[in-house]
């Protein structure tokens, strides 16, 4: 049976419940104990869930941490308490939307402007299942934050991190990638009956993608990236499923099912792991799940994919040849295990 089979519901087969057991159990605390005191670290997404989690965890352990959010309420509380718990006062909260280009060019220009460096970039935002919808500039919805959002920040963050060399990037992605098929004909869903499990699958899948391609374009340099799959965490990010923390609670199994679903500082360990263990050091171009390195969907693999992705990204998003002539080199020779 495949090992990449997912439950069909909140409570699953014996099948699923097996799956999300093996799940729970396979990753546990990170087991790196670096400290990270001068480096900067910026996390999309980091007022609630995972990315909360791993800005606490990081800031801990002495970062100066940029929470990259679209709620500033949210965020600033989130910093506030990051702030009063690590004893860290290097947290700070920033505005971004994913949904809108112009909001990311505007976080990019202020983090530019403030910081001396970018040492990790985790790519942690995201939105699952969500009713149909368009970005402010009339993306899919799972699409355009997921994937196409983190795709312009990254990639206008890439000077910053060269410039801070060693360092890393962080997409999460999700085992729903084994689920997605890129419809290069009907990316954003303009000409086809909306599918939300089929639209989420296909932005995780093309997150997988972007990793691979990223990590041929950046050999060299000295930034790495990879892709993790943290696992099925109690967190928001399933609310339109009935998935998530607070309908959760009122689940009458839920002690049961809380056995096999990962609290959100558990669900952060492997974001915290890639980017501080020293054993990942030039380690580029992989797929983790959770902690440990496994090979993704094999359609995720498929370099003419990644690549007609990447052109068709930097068209979508307007990128012009200024802004991307240090990505265009293509090295046909180099193959990412």
């Amino acid at each position: 049976m495949s090992k990449y089979i997912l439950p069909v519901s909140a409570f699953g087969t014996v099948f699923g419940c097996v799956v999300l057991l093996k799940n729970h159990v396979s990753g546990g605390a990170c087991p790196s104990k670096v400290k990270i005191p001068g480096k900067t670290v910026v996390i999309t997404g980091a007022n609630t869930g995972i990315g909360k989690e791993t800005a606490r965890e990081l800031a801990r352990r002495g970062g100066r941490i940029i929470m990259g959010c679209r709620d500033m309420e949210k965020c600033e509380a989130a910093a506030r308490e990051i702030r009063g718990k690590t004893l860290n006062k290097q947290v700070y909260a920033r505005h971004i939307d994913l949904a809108s280009i112009k909001s990311i060019k505007a976080f990019v220009q202020k983090i530019k402007e403030e910081e001396e460096r970018v040492d990790v970039l985790i790519n942690n935002a995201g939105v699952m299942r969500c009713p149909p919808g368009k970005t402010e500039d009339g993306f899919d919805m799972q699409f355009g934050v997921n994937y196409l959002g983190h795709f312009l920040l990254t990639n206008l963050l890439l000077d910053k991190l060269k410039g801070s060399a060693p360092s890393r990037i962080i997409n999460l992605s999700s085992v729903a990638h084994v689920g997605g098929e890129v419809n290069f004909d009907d990316l954003n869903w303009d000409h086809r009956k909306f599918d939300t499990r089929k639209a989420y699958s296909q932005s995780k899948l093309a997150i997988v993608l972007f990793t691979r391609e990223l990590a041929k374009r950046l050999q060299g340099t000295g930034v790495t990236v990879n892709a993790v799959h943290p696992g099925v965490v109690a967190t928001d990010l399933g609310r339109h499923t009935g998935l998530h923390q607070s309908q959760l609670s009122s689940i009458v199994l839920s002690p049961f099912f809380y056995l096999f679903v990962k609290s959100p500082t558990l669900g952060a360990q492997s974001s915290v792991y890639l980017a501080v263990a020293k054993e990942l050091e030039g380690t580029s171009g992989r797929y983790y799940d959770a902690m440990t390195e496994k090979d993704p969907a094999p359609h995720a693999l498929d370099e003419n994919t990644s690549e007609r992705l990447w052109d068709a990204s930097i068209a979508l998003l307007g990128l012009n040849s200024t802004q991307t002539s240090h990505m265009h080199m293509h090295i046909p020779c180099l193959r990412v295990p």
